[in-house]
């Protein structure tokens, strides 16, 4: 008997729905809402998500990530009473088994299901037993994560080509070189192409390698880095950035294994497996004639998409306490302990550089902490500390949990209330403002936007 969620806000349709699931002899519950469906997901495990798209509390195709990320990874399938050719694409790109148009006979919206739960049952029938995956410094264990290890798992037993994409910092180059460390070839040489250093004159001496006397310069033959991954892995690193005019050489060579290294009257060949990485949008890029469309078809034959560390922060000390071991003995002192106020800023800061910016960020903190026992907010970088401070007094939320500053009594006038809890922000702001800055006027009043008789005006009322 399989379970079954069923995510809509029409209570006719989600109770047809759920008797027809029922009568084949499944259990299903039904959800009105995104913030319902994800209450009853933490608290019990399923094999099919209906999703519809509009829902009261949000978009459905927006959480279908989270769906199918939870501990029971279930397949979803998008309902929708208006079709989108936008939204069956976004849908199917972020993993949906099927996007299906109501209004439609139970019927028809019970076929994708039986074909989801026949794939699920195949799919643990064959599941082979697990194998420890070696990941070197790729640190988590969140939802996100979990899938992103089972994708390069997946990767490594097989030698097709794989694009890996991600925003900067993610560590696609950690992956890559995962993927090698856990594939047959791992015997054999990585070699890695940064495709953003190729100059355009000395792109093909370095991927095909050239003869002596080949051009000028050249007094000695050169062993191309297509020919140094032979039995190996080609890492091609910002493979967006392959010159345009190469991309058509390397797709040849990608299809046949073979190339005429410059100056040679002789073609050789070279077994590799290529796995490349890009942080641009290819697609696009594509659209625009800037990627060629067959050499991108060639390349994600195995798509493989890191997630932002936003999107994994339960991740984040389990990668502080792995890289600040690591620096400390650098350092050659003792590791840190990290107080409740430094990991909760880290958390609330979107990391645009990812574990990349983590890392560095971390690295400023113990070279300020210096002797210091204990990690505290004053030790992490200005810049960090700065933007969590502004979108906590933006959200209202000034002493980090959210809620109300002060008491509301059966006594409290409106007026009395807010001015308390107009003083409360105003005195927790300014003080960290002046702690940050140093005291330093000018740089207060750059920071907060208020002019310098304001900020004396508020200084003299609010700050002791």
């Amino acid at each position: 008997m399989a379970k079954i969620l069923i995510v809509d806000d029409d209570r006719i349709f989600c109770e047809s729905l759920n008797y027809k699931i029922r009568d084949m002899g499944h259990d299903a519950v039904c959800a009105y809402g995104l913030k319902d469906a994800i209450k009853i997901m933490k608290k019990d495990e399923f094999d099919v998500v209906y999703l519809d798209v509009r829902l009261p509390d949000g978009n459905g195709l927006s959480r279908i990530g989270e769906i199918k990320n939870s501990v029971s990874a279930p397949e979803v399938i998008i309902m929708t009473g208006q079709g989108d050719p936008d939204g069956a694409e976004l849908a199917i790109k972020n993993g949906a088994w099927d996007y299906i148009q109501k209004p439609s006979s139970l019927n028809k919206m019970i076929l994708p299901l039986v074909r989801a739960l026949e794939y699920r049952e195949m799919k643990m029938a064959r599941k082979a037993p697990p194998v420890a995956l070696r990941r070197e410094d790729i640190i988590g264990n969140s939802p996100p994560m979990r899938v992103c290890l089972d994708q390069i798992a997946k990767a490594s037993v097989s030698d097709l080509t794989v694009l890996i994409t991600g925003e900067t910092g993610t560590g696609k180059e950690l992956v890559a070189w995962a993927i090698h460390q856990n594939s047959a070839r791992a015997d054999h040489d990585f070699v890695v192409v940064d495709c953003a250093a190729l100059s355009e004159t000395l792109v093909e001496s370095s991927l095909f390698g050239h003869e002596k006397g080949a051009f000028t310069g050249a007094d000695r033959s050169h062993t191309g880095l297509i020919k140094q991954a032979d039995g190996g892995t080609l890492f091609l690193d910002e493979v967006g950035e392959l010159p345009f005019a190469m991309q058509k050489s390397f797709l040849r060579v990608l299809q046949t294994r073979r190339f005429r290294p410059l100056g040679s009257k002789r073609e050789i060949t070279s077994d590799f497996r290529v796995v490349a990485a890009t942080n641009r949008d290819l697609d696009k890029m594509t659209a625009v004639g800037h990627f060629r469309s067959d050499l991108l078809y060639r390349l994600q034959s195995f798509h493989l998409p890191i997630p932002p560390l936003r999107e994994r922060t339960e991740d984040i000390e389990a990668i502080l306490m792995f890289h600040m071991d690591k620096i400390c003995r650098n350092y050659g002192v003792g590791s840190k302990l990290l107080s409740p106020e430094f990991l909760e800023c880290l958390k609330s800061y979107p990391w645009p550089g990812n574990v990349r910016e983590l890392v560095n960020a971390m690295e400023m903190s113990l070279a300020s902490a210096k002797y210091d026992n204990m990690l505290f907010l004053k030790h992490l970088p200005t810049a960090i500390r700065v933007h969590v401070a502004r979108e906590k007094v933006r959200s209202g939320s000034v002493d980090g949990m959210g809620e109300p500053p002060v008491e509301v009594t059966n006594q409290a006038r409106w007026k009395d209330y807010r001015d308390e809890a107009i003083a409360v922000i105003a005195r927790k702001y300014l003080g960290d403002l002046m702690v940050e800055v140093g005291d330093n006027i000018g740089e207060a009043c750059k920071i907060s936007g208020l002019s310098r008789s304001r900020l004396y005006d508020l200084l003299k009322k609010y700050h002791d």
